[in-house]
């Protein structure tokens, strides 16, 4: 698979318009569709910016697999909180275990707020 056409995909995962990605990168919409497409090449540079614009690390565009991602596997772009991920077919215990955590961060942060508050109202 082309990188061109592997950039299209994540972009279209993060919901992205081609004009919103060539704003980023301060060129016109129809030179962005040609990086796409491979009609034009792109300096290492770009692909970092590229790669900033969609919240990932270069290396993972070129680990980009659509028919791995669409065959219900785990594909992640990033460990932070924008990350997209596909999660199909887990088990009920590991969605139990999901769940619980969710709790357990929401209390957290509950906790953290009337701290917050409480070192603010001083």
């Amino acid at each position: 698979m082309q990188i061109g056409h592997r950039i299209k995909k994540i972009r279209e995962l993060r919901n992205f318009s081609q004009q919103y990605m060539a704003e980023k990168l301060e060129i016109t919409q129809q030179n962005y569709s040609k990086m796409e497409t491979g009609e034009i090449d792109f300096p290492v540079s770009r692909l970092q910016s590229l790669a900033k614009i969609l919240e990932i690390k270069p290396e993972e565009i070129f680990m980009f697999d659509e028919k791995a991602l669409f065959n219900n596997h785990f594909w992640t772009f990033s460990d932070n909180a924008n990350a997209v991920g596909i999660q199909q077919g887990i088990s009920e215990n590991e969605r139990k275990q999901y769940e619980a955590r969710i709790i357990d961060l929401k209390q957290e942060n509950e906790r953290l707020h009337k701290l917050l508050e409480k070192s603010l109202s001083k």
